[in-house]
């Protein structure tokens, strides 16, 4: 694109804002400098700028080195060739706990009054990344559920066979001492049946009734707050706007509780966790779009989950714990999707935020 001798005359006849500002893609232009000489409204809600604030400072200021997009502005410019990048992430400074994920197009915009510029474009990826992680979470589930559940019942036939071939050979024993063994064999057999029972998930359909979320918030808040050591604060930060939900009671409490005890784990004894609701409108939850959703997220400031683990933590017998058992992020999965919702996770090192997604009333 080029801009005309004449053009910067027309332009100042021409104000962009109302049309601009109503496009929900950001538009932001830049000098030669890399300074926002404008910026639409949707773009400086996506990067957490102000244009006023931006005016006269490069706009990588307001960037996280890390996020690439200053690199790629660099590039742009220096090389006068159009740039188009899907889902980078960008990390505005402002928020900088906030990460964003968007479609970028950069422009070369030459003229000889105006000089070089470039034409800046920002669609937010976010959405349609989250529900393409969230189909591939699901469809990684119902064929996990499906494993699990076959080698279960291939585990509990000989667990069955063992227990009972121990309890027929202590009765023959003639000495006290020896049975000892025995009871060690059927004891470890059924902590293995109750291991596998755990891991196969319950089998009952939910038994659904009208309920409070922050009901099941403030039993699990009560619970934990128990369990806590004393360097341990847990915070509640409800929305009180949250309407009741049709859900099972039993379950939720044990997935919530199966998160929250997760990261009080995950604290090593000092800490800060935040239970925490909210209220969410049009949500997608796998292909299936929700007007009303309840967001429930459990939070803390440990050390966060391993990188490795990101894209299996919520398989069966997955831990980052040397004591841990990998089954109660597993369970807790399981559940919230019996109920229709979905659990998600986002984490760095002093924030994990796992978030318990659960649709109320009807799919719109």
């Amino acid at each position: 694109m080029r801009f005309e001798p004449g053009a910067p005359s027309a332009l100042a006849h021409f104000d962009p804002a109302g049309l601009f500002d109503a496009l929900s893609t950001g538009i932001i232009v830049l000098d030669a400098q890399l300074c926002a000489i404008y910026a639409n409204v949707a773009a400086q809600d996506l990067l957490a700028f102000s244009l006023n604030q931006a005016r006269g400072r490069p706009f990588t200021d307001f960037l996280s080195d890390s996020s690439g997009l200053p690199a790629l502005l660099r590039r742009a410019l220096a090389t006068g060739e159009g740039i188009a990048d899907r889902e980078l992430l960008v990390r505005p400074l402002a928020t900088p706990r906030e990460t964003r994920t968007l479609d970028v197009t950069l422009t070369p915009l030459e003229g000889q009054i105006t000089g070089n510029h470039l034409l800046l474009e920002l669609a937010d990826a976010t959405q349609r990344q989250r529900i393409t992680r969230e189909n591939d979470l699901l469809a990684r589930l119902d064929g996990s559920r499906l494993m699990i559940r076959q080698l279960a019942h291939e585990i509990k036939n000989p667990l069955g066979g063992l227990r009972g071939a121990a309890q027929l050979l202590e009765r023959e024993l003639p000495a006290e001492e020896l049975k000892e063994y025995t009871r060690v064999i059927i004891g470890e057999a059924d902590r293995l049946a109750a291991l596998v029972d755990s891991i196969a998930g319950p089998v009952r359909p939910p038994d659904k009734s009208v309920l409070n979320v922050h009901e099941i918030c403030e039993h699990v808040f009560r619970l934990l707050r128990a369990e806590a050591p004393a360097d341990v604060s847990i915070e509640r930060d409800y929305d009180p706007s949250l309407p009741t939900a049709i859900l099972d009671r039993h379950q939720l409490i044990q997935a919530l509780l199966n998160v929250a005890r997760n990261a009080l784990q995950a604290l090593g004894g000092r800490g800060r966790i935040v239970l925490r609701t909210r209220a969410l409108t049009n949500v997608s939850i796998g292909s299936t779009r929700h007007r009303l959703v309840a967001s429930v997220q459990v939070q803390d400031d440990g050390p966060g989950v391993p990188p490795e683990l990101h894209t299996s933590l919520f398989y069966p017998l997955v831990t980052g714990r040397p004591d841990g058992t990998g089954l109660g992020l597993a369970v807790a999965q399981e559940l919230v999707s019996r109920n229709g919702g979905l659990i998600e996770f986002d984490s760095e090192p002093g924030r994990t935020l796992f978030t318990l997604l659960l649709p109320l009333g009807e799919a719109a």
